[in-house]
């Protein structure tokens, strides 16, 4: 079930990304970096279309990280970056949109994240600019990949603006790197978001018993002491998936209505039944 999940999100989130990449950033010249930007600036001077050039770009990368770049790795960029390219190509081929820079900077930004993001999530990578981080970094172990990775990009910004002469396209791009990488971080975290949930409760070894019974999750049992009434409580613990605390609240009452219970969000758990998206 895990590994269908993983494939699912991997194929979504390369399509989402293949569809603002194809659709909006490549057929209005906008560069934010990354192997896609490189692709873009190849399909605009050289006529090479960008599902191929992207391809072997990642390609080239990848040959040239070899000794670097462990097994592991180079599959999974495989996998990514050849359905990336297959969706790039495919969406180029379709109607794209070229009526306004600012809208396409935007939904093609927020689009590119999205998808990256799922694909991150399900453990795929894309390739590009990731590769090359890791190589340079293999070299010089001091340096964070982040601002490597962001150097990277700028140097891919920066020979937009020689090809095109065209400051608001890099203006543009800027903008929607930008707003990709908040997109990126906004899916991790949300796919991250859990909740923590404590119940106040005299019933508290029935209602443990009913939600272990009936629910994959685990329950942790504490005995307390309501300060206010000066009276022995129990307390129950748990995480929950979100989809989770709805079902969980009605176990709980339908044993004890009086039940405190406090729902609380947690931005990560790590743990048996939980997966720590990064």
């Amino acid at each position: 079930m895990k590994k269908l999940k993983s494939i699912f999100l991997t194929v979504l989130g390369t399509m989402i990304t293949g569809f603002g990449v194809g659709s909006f950033l490549t057929p209005n010249k906008i560069v934010s970096g990354g192997a896609s930007g490189l692709s873009t600036i190849l399909f605009h001077t050289l006529q090479i279309p960008p599902g191929v050039s992207f391809f072997a770009i990642n390609i080239l990368f990848l040959l040239m990280g070899l000794r670097v770049l462990g097994k592991e790795f180079i599959l999974k960029t495989l996998l990514g970056a050849t359905l990336l390219s297959i969706f790039v190509q495919m969406f180029s081929m379709l109607p794209v949109y070229v009526e306004n820079l600012l809208l396409a900077t935007v939904f093609g930004g927020v689009l590119y994240g999205v998808g990256i993001g799922l694909s991150f999530a399900a453990g795929a990578s894309t390739g590009g600019t990731d590769i090359l981080g890791r190589i340079v970094q293999a070299k010089f172990s001091h340096l964070p990949i982040g601002k490597i990775l962001l150097a990277l990009d700028g140097v891919i910004i920066a020979t937009s603006w020689v090809v095109f002469s065209d400051l608001e396209l890099i203006l543009y791009g800027i903008i929607t790197l930008f707003i990709s990488s908040f997109s990126i971080d906004y899916i991790i975290s949300k796919l991250n978001v859990s909740r923590l949930v404590f119940v106040i409760t005299d019933c508290g070894e029935e209602i443990a018993n009913k939600l272990v019974s009936t629910s994959p999750r685990g329950v942790t049992l504490i005995d307390v002491l309501g300060a206010y009434t000066n009276t022995p409580k129990q307390m129950l613990f748990c995480a929950l998936k979100e989809s989770e605390a709805e079902t969980f609240q009605k176990k709980v009452l339908e044993i004890d209505e009086t039940a405190f219970i406090v729902f609380s969000e947690s931005q990560r758990i790590k743990g048996n039944g939980f997966y720590l998206y990064k």
